[in-house]
C-alpha cells in the first residue's frame, strides 16, 4: 500500500515547487501551477476592465500628449499591458539565469519602474479625469504584474 512520504533528502522544488514555509518563515513561496502566462492573461484582463469601466461605463476619454495627442482605446491597453507582462517576465527570467536574489532584485527593479511609470499618466494626460484614469490603469497593471510574477520566481535551489 503507497505512503505519502516526503523525502527529505530530496532537493528543493522536486515535483513542482519548494515545499510551504513554516508560518514564521518570511521567504515568500512559490505557488505551485502558477503559470507565468497566466499572469499575463490576468494582467490583460485587469487592465481591459479598469479600461471598460472608465472609458465607456463612465465616459472617460483617456487621452495623453506624446507627441500628438493620443486616444487610449481597449487595443492600446491590450498591447500596453501584455508587453509590460512580457518584459516583467523577460527580466524575471534573465535575472533567474544570472543571480541567486533573482526574486527581490527583480522586486525591487519592478517597483522603483512602477513608481517611476506613474509619471507618465499624471504629466501626460489631457485634462483630470484621464490623468486619473491612465494613472489607475498603470496601478492595476503594476500591482497585477508584481504581484503574480513574483510569485511564480524560482528561488537559487529551485533553478539548480
Amino acid at each position: 500500500m503507497p505512503t505519502n512520504h516526503i523525502d527529505s533528502t530530496a532537493p528543493a522544488g522536486v515535483g513542482g515547487s519548494r515545499l510551504p514555509a513554516a508560518p514564521d518563515d518570511p521567504r515568500p513561496i512559490r505557488v505551485p501551477g502558477r503559470s507565468r502566462l497566466a499572469v499575463v492573461g490576468v494582467t490583460v484582463a485587469a487592465a481591459l476592465a479598469v479600461w471598460a469601466i472608465l472609458a465607456p461605463l463612465a465616459g472617460i476619454t483617456l487621452e495623453a500628449q506624446q507627441g500628438g495627442r493620443m486616444h487610449i482605446n481597449a487595443g492600446s491597453v491590450f498591447f500596453a499591458s501584455a508587453v509590460v507582462a512580457f518584459a516583467g517576465w523577460g527580466l524575471l527570467a534573465i535575472l533567474e539565469r544570472r543571480t541567486p536574489n533573482a526574486r527581490t532584485v527583480w522586486t525591487v527593479v519592478a517597483v522603483i519602474t512602477w513608481i517611476v511609470s506613474l509619471g507618465s499618466p499624471l504629466f501626460n494626460g489631457i485634462g483630470v479625469e484621464a490623468k486619473l484614469g491612465l494613472a489607475s490603469l498603470h496601478l492595476v497593471v503594476g500591482a497585477a504584474v508584481i504581484a503574480g510574477l513574483r510569485r511564480t520566481a524560482l528561488t537559487a535551489a529551485e533553478r539548480c
